[in-house]
C-alpha cells in the first residue's frame, strides 16, 4: 500500500496531508460563539443569584408579607419548558443523520413550546398581586424572571433563523454546527429556569 494513502475505511481514503489537517481541527467557530456566550450569561445570572440571596438573609421573613405567587400556572410553564429542551436535542439528533425534515418539525414544536413558556410568563405577570416596585422583592422578582425572559425571547430568534436556513436546505449531517449552538444555548436557557423556579417558587 502506498505511503501516500491513509485507508480509513472502505475504499475511502485521505492524504497524510489531509489527516493531519483534520487531526488539528478544534471547536467550530460557529459553535464556539454560542459557548462562550454561555459563559458570559452564566456569570450575569450568578451575580443576580448572589443578589437575591445577599438580600434574603437580611430578611427574618421572606418573601414579605403579602406576596402571593401563582404555583400552578409556573409549574405548567416550567413542564412545557423543559419539554421543549427534549425537542431541541432531538432536533439536533435528527440533523446529524441527515435528517432534515425530522429536524424542521421538532424545532417548530420547540419553538411552539418556547413561545407558550414567554405567553404563560406574561399572564403569570399580570395575575401576580405585586409589581416591579413592590419593594426589593418584586424588584428582584421582576428583574430575575424578566431578563430570563428575555434570554428565551433571543433564543426564539435563533431557532427562527435556524428554521430560515434549514428550509433553504443549508443543514446537513455534515454541517449542523450552528445548531448546536443554539440547542446549547436552550438548554443554558432551561437550566437558569429550574434553577429560578427552584428558587422564586420552592425556596419560600
Amino acid at each position: 500500500m502506498s505511503e501516500a494513502v491513509v485507508i480509513r475505511g472502505e475504499g475511502e481514503g485521505i492524504s497524510p496531508a489531509e489527516a493531519l489537517a483534520h487531526a488539528r481541527e478544534g471547536i467550530d467557530t460557529t459553535l464556539l460563539g454560542p459557548l462562550l456566550f454561555i459563559a458570559s450569561e452564566a456569570m450575569f445570572f450568578a451575580g443576580l443569584f448572589a443578589a437575591y440571596f445577599n438580600t434574603r438573609v437580611h430578611y427574618s421573613v421572606w418573601p414579605p408579607e403579602g406576596i402571593e405567587l401563582e404555583y400552578p400556572l409556573a409549574i405548567v410553564i416550567t413542564i412545557i419548558l423543559l419539554s421543549s429542551s427534549l425537542t431541541m436535542q432531538l432536533a439536533v439528533q435528527a440533523i446529524k443523520r441527515g435528517d432534515r425534515t425530522r429536524m424542521m418539525r421538532l424545532l417548530v414544536v420547540t419553538f411552539v413550546m418556547g413561545a407558550v413558556f414567554l405567553i404563560g410568563q406574561l399572564y403569570d405577570y399580570s395575575t401576580l398581586n405585586f409589581t416591579i416596585s413592590s419593594g426589593v422583592y418584586g424588584a428582584l422578582f421582576y428583574t430575575m424572571t424578566g431578563f430570563h425572559g428575555a434570554h428565551v425571547a433571543g433564543g426564539l430568534v435563533g431557532i427562527f433563523v435556524l428554521l430560515l436556513r434549514g428550509a433553504a436546505g443549508q443543514f446537513s449531517a455534515r454541517h449542523h454546527y450552528m445548531g448546536e449552538g443554539v440547542s446549547a444555548y436552550w438548554h443554558f436557557v432551561d437550566l437558569i429556569w429550574i434553577l429560578l423556579f427552584s428558587t422564586l417558587y420552592l425556596l419560600r
